[in-house]
């Protein structure tokens, strides 16, 4: 790119084309983060500063494919064998309430935990079920909503020089990002699963042959021609880059950011409480990233579209799940961590209430279960419950807004406060949910 001399500011004069080449190279190199670091502009932050939540970090947990509730949290041991399977179930620490024989560990800490039995939407589709359980609205044509991580970003900004929102270890879905607002607040996402051998995250390290000196270099070519455009455009692409490459330093200068991604910080035994397998190593991340100072971490783990053997599937994912759930609470409780961190186990949906002919389950959004922990949510509790085959909600059923909304009470942002989308039109964070008082402690 070339710059007539008419045009070209002051600050161009001594950078030659090879400076040019080595600020572009800064997106060929470990500056390039895809899918970008989450930050908000500092300008943004003003009212934001002293947000009054229980809640400071969120760890999202997704089960990707619809966890059936009847084997795992929402058990009908008295139905017919058709609609309460094959499984058996296990006492809790709770009187009366029963787990899925898989969630052993899970059971011994339900007094730690808030288990919503009565999650209920209409979306039988994936994607669309997907879509709730990321931004708590329904899928529109029209507009293509922020996920919960994006909205924290946009309104609470950095801590640390980590980015808001962390995505383990890749952003698992097109409704994870930062739909109709700006693209700085999209997931930073690790590029690798922590559970490898060498596990490294992408972007964090300089390449070879580049040192401090040559660094520093880049970043100031960088900002002149940062500088250089910002006088001239004002779009949101260029809004974002600069927002991203200011992220992109903050991350690899600062040696405390660098460790949050670091598991082997932690000590052996620990490491093998959590398991050494893809649930214990996205969870462990999940903690060190939280206390480090990211606000909200969305993680995945296994397939539950479990339409075929369902015993067979549970047997082989959900061990390693409840293992490290299991772990993960009772680490941020001895921590002290529990109360000011809110860990939240969803899927997009349920499975139906009768076994298929191939031992499976099919989908269903009617009644399925979400399950919280800390972050200002009752302990010990159970709310609301499915009727005797699990096919509807019997008492106090949640919809998607409603969970929204006591998510975000929990961090202190108030859901129906307006953002605005293109055009100028003020959307509502969540639209028509209300905080459910009976889940908060």
């Amino acid at each position: 790119m070339a710059f007539p001399a008419s045009c070209a500011p002051r600050h161009f004069e001594n950078l030659s084309r090879r400076g040019f080449l080595q600020v572009g190279m800064l997106a060929g190199t470990s500056l390039t983060l895809p899918g970008l670091l989450a930050r908000e502009a500092r300008a943004d932050l003003k009212d934001y500063q002293n947000f009054d939540g229980t809640a400071k970090s969120i760890i999202h947990i997704f089960l990707p494919g619809g966890l059936a509730q009847q084997e795992s949290f929402d058990p009908k041991p008295l139905a017919p064998i058709e609609y309460r399977g094959e499984m058996k179930t296990i006492e809790t620490k709770l009187d009366g309430v029963r787990f899925g024989e898989t969630m052993k560990q899970t059971a011994q800490i339900a007094d730690k935990l808030c288990v919503i039995r009565s999650m209920t939407h209409g979306e039988a589709a994936h994607e669309r079920g997907t879509h709730n359980m990321f931004t708590g609205y329904r899928p529109s044509p029209a507009l293509q909503y922020p996920s919960i991580g994006a909205v924290i970003s946009q309104q609470m900004g950095s801590r640390n020089n980590l980015p808001p929102y962390v995505c383990v270890p890749n952003v698992p879905n097109e409704f994870a990002g930062s739909g109709y607002l700006s693209s700085a607040f999209a997931p930073f996402a690790l590029g690798s699963d922590p559970a490898n051998n060498g596990f490294k995250v992408r972007d964090l390290e300089l390449p070879g042959g580049v040192d401090e000196n040559r660094f520093t270099s880049r970043r100031s070519a960088l900002e002149a021609v940062n500088h250089y455009f910002r006088q001239r455009e004002s779009s949101d692409q260029i809004k974002a880059m600069d927002s991203f490459y200011e992220s992109a330093y903050s991350l690899i200068s600062s040696p405390q950011a660098r460790d949050a991604f670091d598991l082997e910080k932690e000590s052996a035994e620990l490491r093998d409480r959590y398991g050494r397998n893809t649930a214990g190593a996205r969870m462990l991340l999940a903690r060190r990233l939280i206390e480090a100072g990211v606000r909200l971490v969305n993680l995945t783990y296994g397939g539950w579209d479990m339409h075929d053997n369902i015993v067979r599937g549970f047997n082989n994912t959900a061990p390693a799940f409840d293992q490290a759930f299991a772990t993960l609470i009772n680490d941020l409780d001895e921590r002290g961590r529990l109360n000011d961190t809110l860990v939240m186990v969803s899927s997009e949906f349920g499975r139906t209430p009768k076994m298929n002919n191939t031992a499976g389950r099919d989908h269903w959004p009617k009644v399925f279960s979400v399950v919280l922990a800390g972050g200002g949510v009752k302990r010990g509790y159970v709310h609301g419950s499915s009727n005797a085959t699990a096919s509807e909600p019997e008492e106090n059923p949640i919809t998607v807004e409603q969970l929204f909304t006591t998510v975000y009470h929990t961090i202190g942002i108030v859901a129906d406060k307006e953002l605005m989308a293109p055009g100028n039109r003020p959307i509502e964070i969540v639209d028509g949910g209300e905080v459910v008082k009976d889940l908060l402690a």
